[in-house]
């Protein structure tokens, strides 16, 4: 019973570990091999405020021929210090017809399980004089700063980035996936208290498990209490045997003439 505990334990801690990492990690080699872009020069950076929106009539929809990519630089893991400055590199390719002119890139952040809950709209950055011509790769560089009043955890980041060609706008959804926020300066996360404390009770089950096989291990092995046999009973067991046998009649003569000689002696 308590091997199967310890292993159903173990199977559940393993599950807990292994689950917050693997969406994160799955796409993360690719992505920073994928965009080697030019940075547009003589592009002139603007940074509004956060509340700050990108106008427009209406939803904006992508232009046919442009792609992007975003890398998160030396930052595999997507993750997000809260109260701190973070960047991102989006990627972007004209494979038009026309010119576009990069216009501002935002985001926002939302709950996971609910992108119809906000959590924070993010930084507006708008972008002056950033074109790129057609067959034309360009990256732009994107910072923001996550609340430091905002609860650590996982949360879903969406990124935009708005464009005009022949002056009239559109927009691409460059990134659409899972950051991991913590406090910054942080030493140990909900999450790593948690893990410690369930590590700490593996342990605690373990040693349970371990020192009930040692006490069994050890009641089998005490030695049996022997047991002695009288030979006086085995002997008269012997004799009752070989009662009125030849051996017996011929070991009463032999008594017989020994007393004779020792008496006639």
């Amino acid at each position: 019973m308590a091997t199967r505990v310890l292993l159903t334990a173990l199977l559940l801690a393993f599950l807990l570990v292994a689950t917050p990492f693997t969406a994160r990690v799955a796409r993360a080699d690719s992505e920073e091999d994928a965009a080697a872009a030019e940075v547009v020069e003589g592009a002139d950076l603007g940074i509004v405020g956060d509340d700050t929106q990108v106008s427009s009539d209406g939803p904006l929809s992508p232009a046919p021929g442009v792609e992007t990519v975003v890398v998160f630089p030396k930052n595999a893991g997507k993750i997000v210090l809260a109260g701190e400055e973070t960047e991102l590199l989006v990627g972007l390719q004209n494979e038009g017809e026309s010119t576009l002119n990069v216009v501002a890139v935002h985001s926002t952040l939302h709950l996971p399980f609910d992108h119809n809950m906000y959590g924070q709209n993010l930084t507006v950055q708008n972008f002056f004089n950033a074109s790129v011509p057609v067959s034309v790769q360009a990256t732009f560089p994107y910072k923001f700063v996550v609340s430091k009043f905002l609860q650590p955890g996982a949360y879903d980041l969406v990124g935009y980035i708005v464009y005009e060609i022949d002056q009239h706008p559109y927009q691409n959804v460059f990134y659409n996936g899972t950051i991991e926020v913590v406090e910054a300066g942080g030493l140990l996360s909900v999450e790593s208290v948690f893990l410690i404390t369930l590590g700490t009770a593996l342990l605690g089950l373990f040693g349970l498990w371990a020192y009930g096989q040692v006490q069994q291990l050890s009641k089998k092995t005490k030695k049996a209490p022997k047991v002695e046999l009288g030979t006086g009973t085995t002997d008269a067991n012997i004799d009752e045997w070989l009662e009125g046998t030849s051996f017996v009649q011929r070991s009463k003569s032999k008594k017989a003439d020994l007393k004779l000689a020792l008496q006639s002696s």
